[in-house]
């Protein structure tokens, strides 16, 4: 296995895939990542 980075594979406005959990034939080949999600709400008076 080679010690480079994988460049991103997902496209713009494909967030929703984000939300799905890792599989555990996923998490047991590291196959995961750690998503945070910002959400700004603004409240108008």
């Amino acid at each position: 296995m080679s010690d480079q980075k994988k460049e991103p594979t997902i496209a713009p406005g494909m967030e929703d895939i984000l939300e799905q959990k890792a599989t555990k034939k996923e998490k047991k080949a590291g196959e995961t990542t750690r998503v945070t999600t910002l959400s700004w709400d603004e409240v108008e008076d």
